[in-house]
């Protein structure tokens, strides 16, 4: 733990009342601070009490008014004020037990922090929550918890997450429902493991902590080619696939008659997999679900068509290649061809990238590697322009997955690569983007 004061926003009600760095922050409203959880809900009222551990141990008090909800200004040596929690687990399906060799440390730590669920919508197994982690969230009412259920079946979640305090998954989150505390849900299903009944089963448990439960993610296992040494388990085909979207969807329906809302739905891969369309807009209920990967083609789609009513190139639009995985590949180039459609001069083409790197049974964009991109498209005659998603990009930076730079698939490909956020309208904009 480390409440020591490493700089003071400019401007803010910290500075105002002089606070220094170096100070430590001990306590606010009576209420003892140990990480950013008691910090951000105990500094969120208009008066604020604060006691501090001057540099040279001494202590005082310090009174403060702002608006409620105001940032207070103060900076930590780490956002957590505290060292993430690792995870206790060893998954069958584990991802980041499926990485290649050789990458870079943080891509092989595991958290499981019910801290980065609340703050950042991490989703949390609550194997290694204390009683009194628990008792906080309670007493906090922090929500929602983001909670990686997987199955309601205590022994059977002990057998999928190699721990034997994994049991009490759905006990504990009854005693938020009770208490309270709303939550969502993710269940990646393993063939053979708990898919079929076992999925019927876990749905019936978490509609029966509706609303508490507000909706839950169904999501395959993915498997990449770095499986040595690992629990054996089946990958998901088409047939099997379309077993788990009529199940998930038959029971969605008749939670959405009985309840009014469908609760549990299927990632967009499971479609892709399957063979099947994806659902209408109307399906997903306002697009909750989308860092599960819930509704993202279906929103890109609506996005797109509604920006393409009003945009009106001036020009000719810029050539561009359009990177992307297999599995959104055909997606976008429909949203390519409806372009096409209305203007008839775009020079827009999709590249779709085999998954080399982790595995060819991996096909979303998100974990396309620049090394993959540059040596599939190496020696291809490229426009100037190349458009990737946000999504391949460690979050904030330039980096891929395999520690490529942007700048290094740029040289090596001589292309002028624009990352483009995951939002129809803003691809549109790139598509017909001209010199103008």
């Amino acid at each position: 733990m480390s409440t020591v004061i490493t700089s003071i926003d400019h401007g803010s009600p910290a500075e105002k009342a002089g606070i220094a760095a170096g100070e430590k922050l001990i306590s606010v409203n009576g209420k003892p601070i140990v990480d950013v959880l008691d910090y951000k809900f105990y500094c969120y009222d208009p008066k604020l009490e604060l006691e501090l551990e001057t540099s040279d141990g001494g202590k005082r008090m310090l009174h403060i008014a702002k608006r409620e909800g105001q940032e207070l200004g103060l900076n930590f040596e780490t956002y957590l004020m505290d060292k993430a929690r690792r995870c206790s687990n060893n998954c069958i399906f584990c991802f980041i037990d499926q990485n290649p060799k050789g990458m870079r440390e943080s891509i092989y730590f595991k958290d499981d922090d019910s801290r980065l669920s609340f703050l950042l919508g991490n989703y949390i197994t609550m194997t290694n929550l204390s009683e009194r982690e628990i008792q906080r969230i309670i007493d906090l009412r922090i929500s929602p918890v983001n909670v990686s259920i997987h199955t309601t079946d205590p022994e059977l979640r002990c057998k999928m997450l190699g721990n034997r305090f994994a049991g009490r998954g759905f006990e504990l989150m009854q005693k938020f429902a009770e208490a309270g505390i709303r939550m969502n849900a993710q269940i990646v299903v393993c063939p053979g493991w708990n898919d079929g009944i076992a999925l019927l089963n876990s749905m019936h448990d978490l509609a029966t902590l509706h609303p508490m439960v507000e909706g839950c993610s169904i999501v395959p296992f993915g498997m990449t080619d770095h499986r040595e040494g690992l629990t054996e388990i089946e990958p998901f085909d088409a047939v099997s696939a379309r077993n788990t979207v009529e199940l998930v969807d038959d029971f969605g329906t008749k939670c959405k008659n009985y309840y009014g809302d469908r609760i549990f739905y299927c990632s967009d891969e499971f479609y892709i997999k399957a063979g099947m369309p994806l659902p209408d807009e109307e399906y997903y209920e306002g697009y909750n679900h989308l860092e599960n990967g819930v509704g993202m083609l279906r929103l890109l789609k609506e996005e797109f068509v509604a920006a393409l009513k009003f945009e009106e190139p001036e020009g000719s639009p810029l050539p561009a290649a359009i990177v992307t995985g297999q599995a959104a590949a055909p997606y976008l180039q429909e949203l390519v061809d409806l372009a096409n459609e209305k203007w008839h001069n775009i020079s827009a083409e999709v590249y779709a990238i085999e998954n080399d790197f982790f595995g060819h049974s991996i096909t979303v964009a998100g974990l396309v590697t620049g090394g993959d991109i540059v040596r599939q498209l190496n020696g291809k005659k490229l426009p100037k322009r190349m458009l990737i998603p946000e999504n391949m990009l460690r979050s904030g930076e330039d980096v891929f997955l395999d520690d490529m730079h942007v700048s290094d698939v740029e040289a090596q490909l001589n292309v002028e690569i624009t990352v483009v956020p995951c939002d129809g309208g803003a691809l549109l904009d790139e598509i017909i983007k001209t010199n103008q």
